[in-house]
């Protein structure tokens, strides 16, 4: 795919229009599941996670999943923590987002499991509803157990 489509792409990552916004997300995914086209874009990714929009928040997190096995430059590693504090994102929804993209992420940069696993076994969800916490808590030890079991 040419750069100028996928540069069309993340710039409709954060577009009011949820629709042409989800369609570019899940565009992009496909792509950089299947080739590192998308990884020039990465630090864009960890700008997005800034964003005030809980949904651009989302995209963001998971195409920093996607293209984690592209990052051959130590981004990821350098910038971990800005994604490891929306593990407690103020909105339940990314914050699972986030805890459930751990493994992928994991699976493809072992030197991070450790730092990972930490923030995990150490993430508060004390401040979410009693509807939310349970499944927080649960995303969290599925997703820890299974990056324990890739060792």
């Amino acid at each position: 795919m040419a750069e100028r489509e996928v540069e069309g792409l993340v710039a409709l990552l954060g577009v009011k229009n949820a629709a042409a916004a989800c369609d570019a997300f899940r565009k992009l995914q496909d792509m950089s599941r299947a080739s590192s086209c998308v990884y020039p874009h990465f630090d864009e990714f960890f700008e997005l996670l800034e964003d005030r929009n809980s949904l651009v928040r989302n995209r963001a997190i998971g195409l920093i999943a996607a293209n984690a096995r592209w990052d051959e430059q130590g981004v990821l590693e350098a910038k971990l923590p800005l994604l490891l504090n929306h593990l407690t994102d103020e909105k339940p929804i990314t914050a699972r987002q986030c805890v459930q993209t751990m493994p992928e992420i994991a699976l493809v940069r072992p030197a991070l499991r450790g730092a990972i696993l930490n923030a995990l076994d150490s993430a508060d969800f004390s401040a979410y509803r009693d509807s939310m916490r349970p499944l927080l808590q649960k995303d969290a030890m599925q997703a820890a157990s299974e990056i324990r079991a890739m060792d």
